[in-house]
């Protein structure tokens, strides 16, 4: 499991950016991917742990 802070999410598109802890590149992220129940959405700085897909 990785872990990272949200760069930007934008709640009315769907989607952001995650900056990984362990550098590189950023990495996208859509609002179907999020674990939670309720509204998903996510707020820039907040910490998360996240698993990569390729598409």
């Amino acid at each position: 499991m990785n872990s990272g802070t949200v760069k930007w999410f934008n709640h009315e598109k769907g989607y952001g950016f995650i900056a990984n802890d362990d550098g590189g590149d950023d990495l996208f992220v859509h609002f179907s991917a999020i674990e939670s129940d309720g509204y998903k959405t996510l707020t820039e700085g907040q910490k998360v742990t996240f698993d990569t897909e390729t598409d």
